[in-house]
């Protein structure tokens, strides 16, 4: 009864930074996911990794101009979804 509430949300992004999700941004990454109950994960090319975990993030070579599909599960999961998209979509302040 308790998963009455849980959501799934699903988005598809853009690395845009100059160097893609390399050590830093991931660390932010990984930061902003960690704030939320929901189970956050990153997908690119076929490969999910748990998006709040630094080394996985890292291990998708997820380099400028890929696309990666982040997904949420859980009460919480639009805002992850959305607070993650922002922090993409900033290029991970790098600019």
């Amino acid at each position: 009864m308790g998963d009455a509430k849980k959501s799934h949300v699903t988005r598809e992004l853009v690395v845009a930074n100059k160097l893609g999700i390399h050590a830093r941004p991931a660390s932010m990454f990984v930061r902003v996911a960690n704030r939320f109950a929901s189970d956050v994960f990153v997908e690119k090319d076929g490969e999910t990794v748990n998006g709040k975990s630094i080394m996985n993030l890292m291990m998708l070579a997820a380099g400028p101009g890929s696309r990666i599909r982040v997904h949420a599960e859980g009460a919480d999961a639009a805002q992850a979804v959305a607070e993650i998209e922002n922090l993409v979509k900033s290029k991970f302040n790098e600019d």
